[in-house]
């Protein structure tokens, strides 16, 4: 264990530095982003607010080159509608959001909206740099070995830190530092007792990590789905000659497109884009009535034959987000999601992505994913410290040695096979983890080889 604890530190902190620099930065990215749209999100004006169908029809008179995906009313005086657009010249899951004044039904800007999340131009930005470095689907890779690696780091250190306080029966600190510790002791005093306070909090920014990864999150979905903790969603098919099975609601858990899209062009002269317009009203307040609360995405419907779709967003202490399917020709629920009545992992998996993304608690969550972030990067550092200072002061050694090799081939063989066994499926499940653990291993055997030529040669 700890001779794994040191070649992941080593070879993997560089990618959970970088990890934790940009994921403290993303973990304010909300606070921020209300901070610098404020003029896009927030509105002076205290008067009545405008029909929705106006406030919307304003949008379309601002963009009739594009097409009308969905709509995020506003729930207080002080906020802009947000009306959604499908623009194919913008990338995946990306929307054109032009927010409109409820009190004088008049747009007052427009900005690209990403995902199910609503994320705005510097968020996105954040999130982009936090999950890929800017570099598209390659940049990918690092995020997830940063996340595939990070649990293991976390668990190992903290089953080190609590053995060497078995081994010292209670003379040593557990959850304090030692101030009269010097030297390389002080700096495993300091890197121990940081580790186990933020252990469980680093392993849940792992878990809920892989689920955004490319590999090991197909794994995930595949396991979610075969045991059906997937997340519900509305089936918004109406009944009539030429109905089809729905499109998905876009309320998912990964940041996604969010709405239905159109296939036409129609502009705000189309009659079906017309009549979506006419019927919002009704159909918001008819989501209201079934118990839809709090701020909400309205999906236009494709087609005549299918339903709007209301969804509750993800907002701070929103923990339950319901939607409703309404027909908007009679204003009647058609169907129904309600969170109470998700699998339980669907509803852990919605709050752990939430808390991940610093939403589920406001700006209590992002403080405390911040500091979380901080101290891990504090931790990374002294780690380095450690190995440093372990190095032999006489010497032409210029870096710390590796803990000594042969613990494994010490243990009884059913304890080696079973180890091995789980290396195996861990790295199948999680692969980048079990590709460059493979690479550990043989750059270790090959090394250890190596010096076993050099001593018998000497």
């Amino acid at each position: 264990m700890r001779r794994l604890h040191f070649y992941a530190g080593i070879l993997v902190a560089p990618f959970l530095l970088v990890a934790a620099l940009s994921g403290a930065l993303y973990a304010i990215a909300p606070t921020l982003e209300n901070v610098v749209y404020d003029g896009y999100l927030h509105t002076d004006s205290r008067a009545t607010a405008q029909p929705l169908a106006d406030q919307v029809s304003a949008a379309l008179q601002a963009r009739p080159d594009l097409t009308l995906s969905a709509v995020r009313p506003s729930v207080s005086e002080r906020d802009t509608t947000r009306v959604l657009f499908d623009d194919p010249a913008l990338g995946e899951s990306e929307r054109l959001a032009v927010f409109v004044d409820p009190a004088t039904a008049r747009p007052v800007g427009e900005l690209v909206s990403y995902g199910s999340s609503g994320a705005l131009p510097l968020r996105t930005w954040i999130s982009s740099l936090h999950r890929n470095l800017h570099l598209g689907e390659p940049g990918r890779r690092y995020s997830e070995l940063a996340a595939s690696w990070l649990w293991v780091i976390a668990l190992g250190g903290l089953v080190l830190w609590i053995s060497q306080h078995r081994r010292a029966r209670g003379r040593a600190r557990l959850f304090t530092v030692d101030r009269s510790a010097r030297g390389r002791a002080r700096t495993v005093n300091w890197h121990g007792a940081m580790g186990i306070w933020v252990a469980v909090g680093l392993i849940f920014l792992s878990a809920t990590g892989l689920t955004w990864s490319t590999y090991a999150g197909a794994h995930v979905s595949e396991l979610r789905s075969a045991l059906q903790w997937t997340t519900p969603s509305v089936e918004t098919a109406l009944p009539g000659p030429g109905s089809a099975p729905s499109a998905d609601s876009g309320h998912t858990d990964h940041a996604g497109h969010g709405g239905s899209a159109m296939t036409a062009d129609p502009g705000p002269s189309d009659p079906s884009t017309a009549t979506s317009v006419a019927r919002l009203d009704g159909v918001v307040a008819a989501a209201r009535a079934a118990g839809i609360d709090g701020k909400i995405e309205v999906s236009i419907p494709e087609t005549t034959d299918e339903a709007f779709t209301v969804a509750e967003t993800r907002e701070a202490w929103q923990f339950s987000p319901d939607s409703v399917a309404v027909d908007g020709a009679d204003d009647r629920v058609v169907d129904e999601s309600w969170f109470a009545d998700w699998p339980f992992a669907a509803k852990l998996t919605t709050w752990g992505i939430a808390l991940h993304m610093g939403i589920l608690f406001g700006l209590a969550s992002q403080i405390a994913l911040f500091v979380l972030a901080l101290v891990l990067v504090a931790i990374i550092v002294r780690g380095y410290q450690m190995w440093w200072q372990r190095r032999p002061r006489r010497g032409t050694r210029a870096v710390g040695r590796p803990p000594r090799r042969g613990a494994l081939r010490s243990l009884p063989i059913p304890a080696i096979v079973g180890v091995l066994v789980v290396a195996v499926a861990i790295g199948w499940f999680i692969p980048l983890l079990g590709i460059s653990l493979a690479a550990f291993v043989i750059v270790d055997v090959v090394t250890g080889a190596a010096a076993r030529l050099r001593h018998r040669s000497g």
